[in-house]
């Protein structure tokens, strides 16, 4: 948003995108004001979700077992799930486009981001990593319908009352052709199986309502969606605000990966302790100038895919705003908030270390080039419980610390 409005108005737009953008992630639990019962029936639907198993475990040429009790598939490039879309049958990966001007990367630095890349086994050349999907993975969602997808919600009209807590840093008001940040990946303890907590990057526009068109990537600690408590490398697309289309991972055709080195939905390792070593992945999120697809980084050079612009209606001209954060969900399962941690489940002030941080946050502007950001808005909706403090330097660009504990004695 320019500069020349109030602050009033600003905080009013930023809570009202956040209303629309919480009712989206809300997990099966906060829908029922009953006792949870969050598989449905297995006899009924077992034969449905063996189906729809078999459409989304497409064959793989070579299966590993990764330490974390994942199994990764080696699926050939050209029978991924992306290309079961309708506006996408028949065609094949396309060729890596022009990066961003500014942008240094890497792409041959060898790097090992993810505990299945531990075993020294890889997917060979034509082929791409899939997580496995299992019953139980499925059986863990309210339906076979929702499995894989963030769920719609009525609009909240206040953000104190959403089960949804922020600490996030956007810009709004001009136009964006992508997004860059390192992110600082942790463990953050979540304390319901229903709750998650994430820190990722969204690229967003449309008018908030029922057009929403959003792409979005990052680390969540979601056991609903995985089954464990490990952060995870993830994605998300919808163009409908979360309605019928788009999905986690490649869990339904849209994304068209290309890469044979990163499972998308797999842990990532190593991970940051307190007070102790840090690690961050970089990503990057840009439109290719040529032909307006989406394109994914990951690490120091890796590139993912694409979301291909045919997916997208606001999306295919251009972004109207970025955000970049931690979001958790307060269930209040216990009768209080929850204690569900977000980021490095420490305060902002604790800094380096002990707070988890994004750093060298850039957009990309209409010329494909990568610029320092223009009036960085900040916002934790509940700062007793989670908060965030930004800066920038030299060495760090534009950058902030984030997080907290969830529950303490001035959140409860």
């Amino acid at each position: 948003m320019p500069s020349s409005k109030s602050p009033i108005i600003i905080f009013t737009l930023v809570a009202f995108l956040f209303i629309i953008l919480s009712s989206q992630t809300a997990p099966v639990s906060s829908l029922n004001s009953g006792p949870r019962n969050q598989t449905f029936r297995p006899l009924h639907n077992l034969k449905r979700i063996r189906s729809h198993l078999r459409r989304i475990n497409k064959p793989s040429v070579k299966t590993i077992q990764s330490p974390d009790g994942d199994i990764i598939e080696c699926v050939h490039t050209h029978l991924q799930p992306a290309f079961d879309h309708p506006l996408l049958k028949g065609q094949k990966p396309l060729e890596p486009p022009e990066r961003p001007k500014g942008h240094r990367f890497n792409e041959s630095t060898a790097e090992t981001l993810q505990s299945w890349a531990q075993t020294g086994e890889s997917c060979p050349e034509g082929t791409i990593p899939v997580r496995r999907t299992t019953e139980k993975d499925v059986l863990r969602a309210s339906s076979l319908h929702r499995f894989g997808r963030k769920i719609r919600r009525g609009v909240r009209r206040d953000t104190t009352s959403s089960d949804h807590e922020h600490a996030v840093a956007f810009v709004n008001g001009e136009e964006y052709f992508g997004a860059k940040a390192s992110i600082n990946v942790w463990s953050p303890r979540v304390t319901d199986e229903y709750e998650f907590s994430l820190s990722q990057m969204w690229v967003i526009s449309g008018s908030f309502g029922n057009d929403l068109n959003t792409i979005e990537a990052g680390w969540q600690v979601s056991p609903e969606l995985y089954g464990d408590n490990y952060p995870r490398f993830f994605t998300y697309w919808t163009t409908d605000a979360y309605q019928a289309t788009g999905c986690y991972n490649l869990l339904c055709s849209g994304f068209v990966q290309i890469n044979n080195k990163i499972a998308i939905g797999a842990a990532i390792s190593p991970r940051s302790s307190y007070n102790g070593g840090q690690f961050d992945i970089g990503i990057m999120v840009w439109k290719d100038p040529k032909h307006g697809h989406w394109w994914l980084e990951f690490g120091s050079g890796l590139l993912v895919g694409y979301w291909p612009n045919v997916l997208f209606s606001h999306l295919r001209g251009h972004a109207s705003m970025v955000q970049f954060g931690g979001e958790i969900v307060n269930s209040r399962s216990t009768g209080g908030h929850t204690s569900t941690q977000m980021g490095s489940g420490h305060f902002a002030d604790e800094g380096f270390r002990k707070a988890s941080y994004f750093r060298n946050l850039q957009v990309v502007d209409w010329d494909n080039s990568l610029i320092p950001l223009n009036n960085l808005h900040l916002l934790a909706d509940h700062p007793n419980c989670y908060d965030i403090r930004a800066g920038k330097n030299n060495a760090w660009g534009n950058y902030f610390y984030y997080g907290g504990p969830g529950r303490n004695s001035r959140c409860s």
